[in-house]
This record gives C-alpha cells, sequence and structure tokens, in this order.
C-alpha cells in the first residue's frame, strides 16, 4: 500500500519550529528532547513502519497508521524512496507533530541503488576492496539523492551453503575476508561524515548466526558451539564496530534455542557491552513479533519484553512495542531507562545525519535528477563488473576470441536484460541491464553471430514476490540451438539462474543448472565441443558434467547494469579476468556446507575406508575457495619467513610467466599445528594484488602481527598460544607453498 499525503498537508498547519536547543552539543539537544518527550512519544520513536510499495516482507495492519504519523509516533520508514515522496512524508510529520522530530527513511540499497553493481557475493570475488568501497559510496550517493538516510547493508553474514538463497547479499565462506569487505563497504556507504548529504547510514546484518541455517533453508534454526560463533560468526560484526557501523540488524534465526532478536548475550552482553557498541539495532522484518512463533513469547506484547531486554532498539514492522511497551512499563516489567537508551540511540543518529538542521537535505529533487545513473556511475559499474568476472576453466585458451570467428550465442539468459540486475536490486529497473548479447555485438561488430534461445529457464513473472516457476518440459528450441552450434567456431552458452531464483526466500535443495539447461549444454555440445559457458547465477552451483566436459567456463554472477559489457571486454581479452572465488564451488549438493577453514577430524581422509570421507564424491570442493585463472600464468616461488620480537615478516617472489599483463591476488594462510583446541587445517591471514607485465617479478611481502595467530575461545577471549604454524602462500586456498615457523610473540 502507498500512502497520499496530499490530504493530511492541505489539512495540517506548517509550523516547523524545533525544540530542540541549537546551541547545545549533541548530547545536551538529545537530553533536552527526551525531557520533552512523553513516554507514548519516545516509543513511537522506537517504531519503524513500511509505507511505500516495496514491501519486504508480510505487511502488519494499516489502520492508526496515519494517526501515529501526524501525532510523531513514527522514527523511521522503510520502502518510501525519491526525492519527492520522502518530502512529502517529511513535511507531513515536521509540521503535524508536537515534537518536529523528523523522519528517517530507510531502503535495501544492496548493490546499487539506480546503477546496479554486481551483488555482493559476485563482487567479493574482486578481493578488491578500494573497488568494493566506490561501489557502496556510489550506491550512497544515488539513494541519498532520493531522499533516502539509511540502508540495510552490508550483510556480513558468513555463508558456507549454497542452498542458502541470501549468499547472494554476503562476502562468501571466510571471517577475515568478510571483515576487511564489511570494512569497505561500510566506509563507502558512510563516507567520513554522516552529515554529508552524499552519504547515508550503514547496517551491519544479520546479527547473528544467519548464515549457518540448518540446510540451507532461510529463516531456519542454526546450531552452532560458542567457539564456532566467536571464530566464524563474529568477526565481521566486531569489525563493523570498529569501522563505526551506524546501526545494527538482528537475525531471524535462533541460535542453539535463543533467537538471536531476544538474545542478551548477544546484544547486551556482547555488542553494546565490552565491544562498546554505541548504535541503533533495527529488528529485521517483524522479528520481534516472530518471538511468538518461535514458542518464547507468549504472546506480542511478551515479544516485545523479551526484545527490549535483550537489546533491540527499533521495531520494524512489527507493531509490538508500539503497542505494548507503554503499559509493560506501567506495569512494572520495563524500566523506561531501557526506553531512553533505545531513543537516545535513535535520536543521536538522526542529529549525526544532520536531519534536525534540515530535514529536508537529502530531498531535492534536481539533484536526485542529475545523480542517478550519472555515467560516471555507470563507468565504475562496468569497472568493477569485469573484475568480479572469475574464470574458472580455459583448456586450449579457447578465450580470449580473435575477430574472426563465427560466433553462436545460445541460452535462456544470452539476450535476459532483467537476471544481470541480479535480486535486492533497490530502484534498478526490470530489462535495463546491458544483455550479454548486446555486450557481444557491440565488441565484435564485424563477427558473425548467430542466436538461439533453446530454452525457456522460467514460466511467468519472476518478481520479488512471487515463487520462480522453472520450466522443465518444453525443448522446443533445441533444435534451432543445435543448428547454430553446426555452423558456428565457437560457441556461447549462456546459463544459470534468473535473477530471483537467489536472495531471499530462495534456498534450493538442488544447486545444479535449473530446469532444462544442462540438456541444452549436452546437446550442443554434441555437435560442437568448442564452448565457452557464461554462467549467471546468484550462488555457487554444482557443475560435474560441465566442469569436465566444457573447455572454458567463465562465473560472472549477477554483474549489474553494465553486465554484457563488461563480459565482453574480458571475452575480447580488453580486461584480463582476475577474480578469484569467495566461496567454494562444490561437486554435488551432497557435500554442503563444504568451505575451506574446516578442522580436522581424528580421522582425515587418507583413502582408506576407515576415514572421513563420502564413498561417491571426492572430500575436495570442485573449485576452491580463492581459485581463479587467468589469460597469462604466474609463478609464486617458496615463501621466507623471518620471525622478530613483535611480527612475522613473509616475503615471496611472484613473476608472471606468460605472455599478456595481469593481476594475480596472492593469498596468504597459516596453519596452527598444535593447540589447546582443534584448529582450521588453513586460515586466510593475508592477500595482496599485484599487477605484472609478462616476464616482470615482484617480491611481495605480508606483515603477521600476534593476532594473526591468535583464536577465539568460546568465551570469545583472544587468544595466542606459542608453537608450531605453518605458513602458505600460493593463488587459491588448494595451492600453497609452504613454510613451518615456531613463534612466540
Amino acid at each position: 500500500m502507498k500512502f497520499s499525503f496530499l490530504p493530511f498537508l492541505l489539512l495540517i498547519g506548517f509550523s516547523c519550529t524545533s525544540p530542540v536547543p541549537q546551541s547545545a552539543d549533541v548530547n545536551q539537544k538529545i537530553d533536552s528532547l527526551l525531557a520533552q518527550m512523553t513516554l507514548q512519544e519516545k516509543i513511537g520513536q522506537m517504531n519503524q513502519y513500511s509505507a511505500g510499495p516495496h514491501i519486504t516482507g508480510p505487511a502488519g495492519p494499516q489502520d492508526g497508521r496515519f494517526k501515529r504519523f501526524v501525532r510523531g509516533e513514527v522514527g523511521s520508514v522503510l520502502n518510501v524512496v525519491g526525492a519527492e515522496e520522502t518530502y512529502k512524508m517529511q513535511k507531513l510529520v515536521m509540521d503535524s507533530s508536537r515534537l518536529k522530530i523528523p523522519l528517517i527513511f530507510s531502503y535495501d540499497v544492496i548493490h546499487g541503488y539506480k546503477t546496479m553493481f554486481p551483488i555482493p557475493l559476485g563482487e567479493s570475488a574482486s578481493w578488491d576492496l578500494e573497488a568494493m568501497k566506490l561501489s557502496a559510496k556510489i550506491a550512497a550517493k544515488e539513494a541519498a539523492a532520493a531522499g533516502l538516510h539509511w540502508t540495510f547493508a552490508p550483510m556480513v553474514d558468513i555463508g558456507r551453503d549454497a542452498r542458502w538463497g541470501r549468499v547472494m547479499e554476503g562476502a562468501g565462506e571466510d571471517p577475515y575476508l568478510g571483515a576487511l569487505i564489511a570494512d569497505a563497504r561500510i566506509r563507502g556507504f558512510q563516507g567520513d561524515d554522516l552529515s554529508d548529504m552524499y552519504t547515508i547510514a550503514a547496517c551491519a546484518k544479520h546479527f547473528a548466526g544467519y548464515g549457518m541455517v540448518e540446510s540451507g533453508k532461510d529463516y531456519n534454526t542454526v546450531v552452532i558451539g560458542p567457539y564456532d560463533l566467536h571464530n566464524y560468526i563474529l568477526p565481521p560484526f566486531k569489525q563493523s564496530v570498529k569501522s563505526g557501523a551506524a546501526t545494527f540488524m538482528n537475525a531471524f534465526n535462533d541460535i542453539d534455542g535463543t533467537p538471536a532478536t531476544a538474545s542478551t548475550y548477544l546484544v547486551r552482553d556482547l555488542l553494546k557491552g565490552p565491544w562498546g557498541y554505541e548504535g541503533l539495532m533495527v529488528s529485521d522484518w517483524n522479528s520481534v513479533g516472530e518471538l511468538v512463533n518461535h514458542g518464547v513469547a507468549a504472546d506480542k506484547k511478551d515479544a516485545a519484553r523479551l526484545a527490549l531486554t535483550a537489546g533491540t532498539d527499533m521495531d520494524m514492522e512489527g507493531d509490538a512495542y508500539i503497542t505494548s511497551l507503554e503499559e509493560l512499563v506501567k506495569e512494572g516489567v520495563i524500566e523506561e531507562a531501557l526506553i531512553d537508551d533505545a531513543v537516545r540511540r535513535i535520536l543521536k543518529l538522526k542529529f549525526d545525519l544532520g536531519l534536525f538542521d534540515d530535514p529536508y537535505k537529502y530531498s531535492n529533487v534536481a539533484r536526485e535528477k542529475e545523480t542517478l545513473l550519472h555515467p560516471d556511475h555507470l563507468a565504475a559499474a562496468r569497472d568493477v563488473a569485469r573484475k568480479s568476472i572469475v574464470l574458472l576453466k580455459n583448456e586450449g585458451n579457447v578465450l580470449p576470441l580473435s575477430d574472426n570467428k563465427k560466433i553462436g550465442i545460445i541460452g535462456p539468459l544470452a539476450k535476459d536484460k532483467n537476471a544481470p540486475i541480479g535480486n535486492w536490486r533497490a530502484q534498478g529497473e526490470a530489462n535495463s541491464a546491458v544483455s550479454f548479447f548486446e555486450g557481444m555485438a557491440a565488441a565484435f561488430p564485424d563477427a558473425t553471430i548467430n542466436y538461439a534461445e533453446g530454452c525457456k529457464l522460467s514460466i511467468g513473472e519472476n518478481q520479488f514476490h512471487i515463487p520462480v516457476k522453472i520450466e522443465t518440459n518444453d525443448r522446443s528450441g533445441f533444435a534451432a540451438a543445435v543448428e547454430v552450434a553446426r555452423k558456428s567456431d565457437v560457441v556461447f552458452m549462456v546459463l544459470g539462474e534468473p535473477a530471483h531464483l537467489s536472495g531471499e526466500a530462495r534456498s534450493r535443495s538442488d544447486i545444479g543448472l535449473p530446469g532444462l539447461q544442462l540438456e541444452l549444454l549436452k546437446a550442443v555440445h554434441a555437435v560442437n565441443k568448442n564452448i565457452v559457458l557464461v554462467l549467471m547465477n546468484g550462488r555457487p552451483l554444482t557443475l560435474p558434467w560441465e566442469a569436465e566436459n566444457i573447455p572454458s567456463i567463465l562465473e560472472t554472477w549477477h554483474l549489474g547494469s553494465q553486465a554484457g559489457h563488461a563480459i565482453a571486454d574480458v571475452i575480447r581479452g580488453d580486461y584480463n579476468p582476475s577474480g578469484k572465488l569467495t566461496m567454494s564451488f562444490p561437486r554435488s549438493v551432497g557435500q554442503l556446507p563444504i568451505y575451506y577453514n574446516y578442522r580436522n577430524t581424528g580421522r582425515p581422509e587418507s583413502g582408506d575406508i576407515f576415514k572421513q570421507h563420502h564413498m561417491d564424491v571426492e572430500r575436495t570442493p570442485l573449485y576452491p575457495f580463492g581459485f581463479g585463472l587467468s589469460y597469462t600464468s604466474f609463478a609464486i616461488g617458496a615463501p621466507a619467513a623471518t620471525v622478530s620480537e613483535s611480527e612475522v615478516l613473509v616475503q615471496v617472489t611472484v613473476t608472471n610467466t606468460g605472455k599478456v599483463v595481469g593481476k594475480e591476488t596472492v593469498q596468504l594462510y597459516i596453519r596452527d599445528l598444535v593447540a589447546s583446541v582443534a584448529r582450521p587445517v588453513l586460515e586466510l591471514k593475508g592477500f595482496q594484488q599485484i599487477s605484472l607485465q609478462p616476464g616482470e617479478s615482484k617480491q611481495v611481502t605480508f606483515n603477521l602481527s600476534k593476532e594473526s595467530f591468535s583464536f577465539y575461545s568460546a568465551s570469545g577471549e583472544l587468544i595466542f598460544e606459542p608453537g608450531e604454524f605453518e605458513i602458505g602462500v600460493g593463488n587459491s586456498s588448494a595451492e600453497l607453498k609452504k613454510v613451518n615457523v615456531s613463534i612466540n610473540l
């Protein structure tokens, strides 16, 4: 439902006098404002409603909402976008409410606002922190120009199970890399000053454990121990605090029986306790009300008690706080001091955003028109997109492609202009991306290009709120595809997932190519084996037949607005692919969850039947974490380690042994050989990207501190244990040269 505010604007006055003393510092201003607020006005600030057409969950009751806006009993609004609309709503509240407290406008700006960048998982494959910071900065600039103040990003959940659709929204399986990416994206969104009208508040989500849902099923339970929680789940969140994330968001899941929204341990005992977090904790969509479904709250009132006691400051779309907290205070069940603390955090964010100085500063129609889809933004999207592409296989150097080829382009995604936009697309317009076909036609204007769709991928609409229905019966296009393949020198098969087959509520039990695509690929392969498989998808896929039989495979993800041009840049060789996987690709769905930093068991795999293994598949992933090829080749020498009193210096020589310039991501891993607890077989602790000319060598240096060799106890204490460590350096987690060192820092 989309509200109309004009009738209200005609009926209310236009006084905007602020009750806040302008000369005081922010804390004094907050104190002054709190002293003037009634209890119900305070609780109103803890209430967030969706008031636009872009609903991202089950909508709550509409009765009485207008009155709450007029009375100033709404602190934030999500899904109202555009400079004009946000201005109208802000004016409604500023003109009608008693205390003139401005609204915060929020939205899911996940990988771009109007100009779409690669989905976060794809973008993480660039391993380019500055590129990720830039994409967040541009997204913030466009969103802010559209009147928005707050995004629900970045998602910093660690993802190990590709069945979970929301892996597309994160940075993969590694907590070290995930923490660095969280930092880059937060700083991109927020800049150096939240009051700058080109920045927006970030939100670290989902706190915590959401990426570990059992069987990869969205909204499912999570069973992890405290050791795994502190070592694998929490590091990106802890970094988010250090990076200054203005807000955090609860997770939907429970951990070992306690829903995150009601977890005093997570929020008060960790986040707002020893971590020293002073920002705002918002619930996920109705996660307060869903405490009833979890079975830990008797009703909505009880849910409100649990959530606030745990430390949840704002109720998103739950109507639990606004309807229950006043009564809970009057009954003596909740202390008003808890409400004051929550409201203080909310008001602080509004002051930090500069909304009390000018509530309308973000809602400028002229600025919005000038900013959205700016040519510089589109150029940046193209550059980030090509950095995110991962070359998985290139036997016979099929790529890069020369100009004098007869090109066949086949597949349901070849001319698709919607899938590349991806899920969580904010205001990215459907069918606005540069398609693969368009990109290739522009890059190879003199080539003979023949096209066939081959098969349909989905049936009917492909939208956020509609389950995707996959086509599994119609093979009528196979014959035309085979004919195109027969008369082509090289065939590009463009296959994968439609945009909304990954993302929230898009869990899959089978993560192979959906529908008839593999069958189509085999039919084409039967007549022309010179195939480049171009994958467009939001998660790792199982590709055992494809990996064995197809000579060249490009993982392109859902790359955003400039997808077709970016892919063509790589195919032509105008850009040498440099992406590296941040999630392992399984050989079979039965391997899931699969990740590189597993712990050894008492019976590690060795070929013996009575050792850890699957009988029908290798233990290793199909494509491991950190893997990605180039059009050139690199030789990484043996690492040399020097131990001093304060650090370990690791040096390695890298040489471009190929014929073209290329960029390599040199990765450093450690292994704690003997510890008081079982430690992972590998842990990423550093990486550097270097560009080398053919024949050029460079020395790469890593400086490892004591913290690099430390781990967290089950209680969250950082522990260093002297001893023997193995240090490995290479171009993926599976290709390392190692040196053993004794360390006592």
